[in-house]
């Protein structure tokens, strides 16, 4: 695939997720998110009235993380938190799944997770993608994780959070393309540090790409990637 540089941004959600971030380093990406001009800058939920007020000049929107980065959180909670993200500016939500309820094969508790928060962001016309954590599930369970996200009503399926055993990985991306079709978006995250490795998830099927290494990956600056997500 080839993409402009102008292109490839808008695939980009800039991602500050680190648990010792600084207003400063927050305000640093927000910088870095409108300069390149990217689609979104994704944060912690605490971070979201600040970025919004960072990128009301701009069309880079703000999106929260829910659950995150574990996905073990009450159900109730993760709806308080998903619409206070959005009440303080948060046009999309990134919501973890149940990773363990998944594994044990507890589909209607899984489904209903999604659901509720599904219905409390749409309610407020917003978007939910669903992390899925591909690292620590096998085929057949992202294949479920996709089906159950789907049935639930979700906008987006995601492979990682970036925080566990690994990020994202190209048969991961494909299989999850595979499953949901073109009714779905697919965000690759976690792990992403080049041009190359980014086209390539685009090209395995990714419709949105989770990053830190955004300045590194667009100017091609290897100094400039981050560790972590």
């Amino acid at each position: 695939m080839t993409l402009t540089t102008e292109q490839l941004a808008k695939y980009m959600d800039h991602t500050n997720l680190k648990a010792d971030a600084t207003e400063a380093s927050i305000k640093q990406t927000c910088d870095e998110a409108a300069k390149f001009n990217t689609a979104s800058v994704c944060v912690n939920s605490y971070w979201i009235p600040f970025v919004a007020e960072q990128l009301k000049s701009t069309t880079v929107n703000p999106i929260a993380v829910v659950g995150f980065p574990l996905g073990a959180m009450a159900t109730a909670s993760e709806v308080f938190e998903a619409e206070k993200a959005i009440d303080d500016g948060a046009e999309e939500i990134d919501m973890v799944i149940n990773v363990g309820e998944l594994k044990s094969g507890n589909n209607d508790v899984v489904e209903a997770d999604i659901k509720a928060l599904a219905t409390a962001v749409h309610a407020k016309g917003k978007l939910l993608k669903v992390i899925l954590e591909t690292c620590l599930l096998t085929k057949d369970e992202i294949v479920r994780g996709c089906q159950l996200s789907e049935k639930a009503g979700a906008d987006f399926v995601k492979t990682s959070t970036g925080f566990s055993t690994a990020g994202a990985k190209l048969e991961d991306v494909k299989l999850m393309r595979e499953t949901v079709g073109d009714r779905l978006g697919v965000k690759a995250s976690g792990g992403i540090h080049s041009r190359e490795e980014a086209l390539a998830m685009i090209d395995a099927g990714a419709s949105r790409l989770g990053v830190s290494a955004t300045v590194a990956i667009l100017t091609g600056d290897a100094a400039s990637a981050k560790a972590g997500y």
